[in-house]
C-alpha cells in the first residue's frame, strides 16, 4: 500500500486530474511545484509562494546538504520549520545536480564521489546517504530516489548502463526508506528518447515498488517535440494508479501537453528564473517587460488574477523597475509567474473535470502562437 492515497477523480482522455493526500495537506493534480533550491523560492516569501495556491514545493538536496549543511538543518526542526512552510515538500535526491554542478563527479556501483562547486570539498553521495538526507534529515514528504541522468543526446548503450544503475540504486533506496506513514519514496524513470529502454526502466521500477513514478531525463536539451514523442508512451508504461511526476518540466505548453499524456506533477526554476531577468508569462505566452513598448502601458499583467503582482502594478511601473535594476521588479515578476502556472494547472484540473479538456489545449495551443 501507498504512503499517500491517490485519488483520480475525473479523466479526459489521457489527462487526470485528482489529489495525492499527504499528512500536511492535499495535493491537487495536474500540480506545479515551485522551485525552493536552497530553502526558498527564489525572491519570495513562503507567504507569497502559498497565496498563489501552491500545494507543495521542492527542495534540492545537493544544495542544502552543502550549505547549510543537512545535519544543521535537522538539528533546527527540519526543512518545514527551518524556511516556515507548512504545506507538503518534495526533495530531488542531489544526483542532477552532482553531475551538472560539481566540478568532478566519479560514478560507480556504490555512489557518487564528487568536489562541490562552492569550495572544492569532497562529498559522497549513496542512495542511503540520499535517503538519509531526504527522509531523516531534511524530513521531506516525497522523497526522490538517487538515480544518473545522462545527457541528451545519449548513445543507446551508455542510457542502458544510466538506467541499469538507476534501477539498481532504486532498490537501494526502498531498502533504506523501509516502510514509512507519514513520507513516501518516488522512482525515477530513465532511458533518454529510446522507447525500449523507458519499457525497461519502468519494469525494472515496478518491480521494486514506489509510492509514485517520475520520468526523468528529459528536458536536457531534446526539444520540445522530441520530449512529447517519448510522453507518448513514457507515462503509460507506469502504473495508472499512482502519481506521474516530469521532472523538470517546464514552459506552459510543456505542461499542457503533458497533462494531455497522462502526467500529473512537475517542477521548473523558470517562472523564478524568468521573473528575475524581466520576463512575464502570460496567457498568450511570455513578454519582456524589458521592452521599450511596455513604458507608458497602463495595463496589469493580468486583470483578472488574485495575485496582486499581477493584476494591481501596470506594466509600465514593470518596465521601470526592470529597466532600473530594482530588486522589487524581480519579485513581483516572480511572484506574478508563480501565480500564472498555479492558475494554469487550476484552469487545466478544471478543464479535464468538466470533460473539455481537448477544447481548452487547442484553444491555449492557438493564444500561444498568437502571443
Amino acid at each position: 500500500m501507498a504512503a499517500f492515497p491517490f485519488e483520480i477523480a475525473a479523466t479526459d482522455g489521457a489527462a487526470r486530474t485528482g489529489v495525492l493526500k499527504t499528512a500536511r495537506g492535499d495535493i491537487r493534480t495536474p500540480a506545479f511545484m515551485p522551485v525552493g533550491t536552497a530553502a526558498t523560492v527564489k525572491a519570495l516569501t513562503v507567504d507569497q509562494v502559498a497565496s498563489t495556491g501552491a500545494d507543495i514545493i521542492l527542495g534540492n538536496t545537493y544544495h542544502l546538504m552543502l550549505r547549510p549543511g543537512a545535519e544543521r538543518v535537522s538539528r533546527l526542526g527540519g526543512l518545514h520549520r527551518f524556511m516556515r512552510w507548512e504545506k507538503p515538500i518534495l526533495t530531488d535526491s542531489g544526483g542532477f545536480q552532482v553531475m551538472s554542478l560539481s566540478n568532478i563527479a566519479k560514478v560507480t556501483e556504490e555512489a557518487v564521489t564528487f568536489a562541490s562547486h562552492i569550495d572544492g570539498s569532497r562529498h559522497v553521495l549513496s542512495p542511503e546517504r540520499s535517503v538519509e538526507i531526504q527522509a531523516d534529515l531534511l524530513g521531506s514528504d516525497i522523497v526522490m530516489q538517487l538515480d544518473e541522468c545522462v545527457a541528451w543526446p545519449a548513445e543507446e548503450g551508455r542510457a542502458a548502463e544510466a538506467l541499469r544503475l538507476s534501477a539498481r540504486w532504486g532498490a537501494r533506496c526502498k531498502a533504506a526508506f523501509g516502510e514509512r506513514e507519514h513520507q513516501a519514496l518516488f522512482g525515477i524513470q530513465q532511458g533518454s528518447t529510446i522507447e525500449a529502454l523507458r519499457r525497461e526502466s519502468a519494469e525494472r521500477l515496478v518491480e521494486i515498488g514506489f509510492d509514485g513514478y517520475a520520468i526523468g531525463g528529459l528536458a536536457v536539451g531534446e526539444g520540445h517535440e522530441a520530449m512529447c514523442e517519448v510522453l507518448d508512451y513514457a507515462p503509460g508504461l507506469l502504473p495508472a494508479d499512482r502519481p506521474r511526476y516530469l521532472m523538470g518540466v517546464g514552459k506552459p505548453i510543456d505542461l499542457v501537453e503533458a497533462v494531455a499524456r497522462g502526467v500529473d506533477m512537475f517542477d521548473c526554476v523558470l517562472p523564478t528564473r524568468s521573473g528575475r531577468h524581466g520576463q512575464a508569462w502570460t496567457w498568450n505566452g511570455p513578454i519582456n517587460l524589458k521592452n521599450a513598448r511596455f513604458a507608458e502601458d497602463d495595463t496589469p499583467l493580468d486583470e483578472t488574477s488574485s495575485c496582486p503582482a499581477s493584476r494591481t502594478y501596470s506594466k509600465a511601473y514593470l518596465h521601470h523597475l526592470v529597466k532600473a535594476e530594482e530588486i522589487l521588479g524581480q519579485v513581483l515578476l516572480s511572484w506574478h509567474n508563480i501565480a500564472h502556472f498555479q492558475a494554469l494547472t487550476t484552469a487545466m484540473r478544471t478543464a479535464i473535470a468538466e470533460g473539455r479538456f481537448e477544447a481548452f489545449r487547442r484553444d491555449f495551443r492557438s493564444a500561444q502562437r498568437t502571443g
